[in-house]
């Protein structure tokens, strides 16, 4: 294990200079920094912060004790998803011993300085890093999304590692902060896909879950993808792929910042291995994300609740929402839901669109998601959802079965009650 070199900064945080909060995070960080066998640390111009989610007492006293030694955050840091809608306390379907709990850990990081944006998208709520910038996110999707489409640096930083580099400004220089670690390995090529299907939303979860599954922690490049790729494909492609796998970065050849050219994603050097995707391969991919079939016995399958919203749906999310609202209202007997961030919700009231949201009995959801804390009312049944990652998280999080979908196929399903397929989609 080398030798840690600590400026004079870091030396004076370690030895209690900057108060028992900035002491404590500091000897934390060169813990971890030994254990990554990093040289040194570097600093960072942001944060985000996944440690604010309930998951036990002991988060919320990890958090007092940094508020108790004075701690503040020394970059700008924003808080991920915490286990309770603050501004719909309501909704909230758990004790009320968890909502206590959930409220006083949120409160205690916004204590330390941290921007309560409450999001697990913070690239589409704040302001964002830029390209080449030195950051210390947590949250698997803002990772690979601030990594791969605005080639930022972090590594994948968990509970309490977050807010110990927010406080001290530092990171360990290891990873996917330092330019050779960011070399792509896994070339992924795509074959004979559908070019309509190119453009469709619901490709990118599908097509990242798959990529995860077979990448693990490897950083994958993607060749064929369109130029003219959006950024909330982007994201649900990152979000699946960090949910299936363990991946932090990815690069598409003419899309990414760090990929204009083969050579580029791979720095002058060749892949590991090439792995073709055909359209047979995604159909199995998406047949796995489905935990139910669509028919049963010759009949479509029953929903009771639609989720939308993980990551958090964006503006742009919510403009093809509305129109298909309009078009297929929800069935009264379907729980219909979206998560998004508290400053969507704003832009959203000064539309008149929540609203017509409510009237249609959407129910929004601000600073959490329903995978994470009780949201959804019913305790059993089908749930459809857009999202790879509602869709690998909801069996095993909150007990309900799954079913797949693009946007237009859960908006359809939800208005009656049952799977509606758009039977050419993946054929182009």
């Amino acid at each position: 294990m080398a030798d840690l070199e600590l400026t004079s900064q870091d030396q004076a945080m370690l030895d209690g200079a900057h108060g028992p909060a900035a002491q404590m995070a500091m000897r934390i960080l060169t813990t971890m920094a030994r254990v990554f066998d990093a040289p040194r640390l570097l600093d960072i111009e942001s944060a985000h912060i996944d440690g604010c989610l309930y998951h036990g007492i002991s988060g919320i006293e990890f958090a007092q004790r940094l508020v108790d030694g004075n701690a503040q955050v020394v970059v700008p840091t924003t808080l991920n998803v915490g286990a309770i809608d603050l501004l719909h306390p309501e909704a909230f379907q758990g004790t009320a011993v968890l909502a206590q709990r959930a409220q006083t850990l949120m409160k205690l990081y916004e204590q330390m300085g941290c921007r309560p944006v409450y999001t697990c998208a913070p690239y589409q709520a704040a302001q964002r890093p830029a390209f080449g910038s030195q950051i210390a996110w947590a949250e698997s999707n803002a990772i690979v999304f601030a990594n791969s489409a605005l080639g930022a640096r972090t590594n994948r930083y968990g509970d309490f590692i977050d807010i110990c580099a927010a406080i001290t400004g530092r990171a360990p220089a290891s990873g996917l902060h330092l330019t050779p670690n960011r070399r792509g390995q896994l070339l992924y090529r795509l074959v004979n896909i559908p070019t309509r299907l190119l453009h469709e939303d619901v490709l990118y979860p599908v097509l990242g879950y798959l990529i995860g599954a077979r990448s693990g922690s490897k950083i994958p490049v993607i060749e064929g993808l369109a130029p003219d790729t959006t950024e909330d494909q982007l994201k649900a492609l990152g979000a699946a792929a960090a949910s299936s796998g363990a991946v932090a970065l990815f690069h598409a050849l003419g899309v990414t910042p760090e990929a204009a050219t083969f050579a580029d994603a791979f720095q002058g050097g060749q892949p590991e291995q090439i792995i073709n995707i055909t359209p047979q391969d995604l159909q199995a991919v998406l047949s796995h994300l489905s935990t139910v079939p669509d028919n049963k016995n010759g009949a479509a399958a029953k929903i009771d609740v639609v989720a939308l919203g993980s990551p958090h749906f964006s503006p742009a999310e919510f403009a093809q929402l509305m129109p298909l609202l309009r078009a297929y209202p929800p069935h009264p007997d379907v729980e219909f839901i979206v998560c998004t961030n508290r400053l969507v919700l704003a832009a959203l009231q000064k539309k008149g669109w929540t609203t017509l949201l409510k009237l249609a009995n959407v129910r929004l959801v601000v600073d959490t998601c329903v995978v994470v804390t009780p949201i959804v009312r019913a305790r059993g049944g089908v749930l459809m959802t857009n999202s790879g990652k509602f869709a690998h998280y909801t069996p095993g999080n909150i007990g309900l079965s799954v079913v797949f979908g693009s946007l237009e196929e859960c908006v359809r399903s939800g208005a009656q009650g049952l799977v509606w397929r758009d039977k050419g989609l993946w054929n182009g």
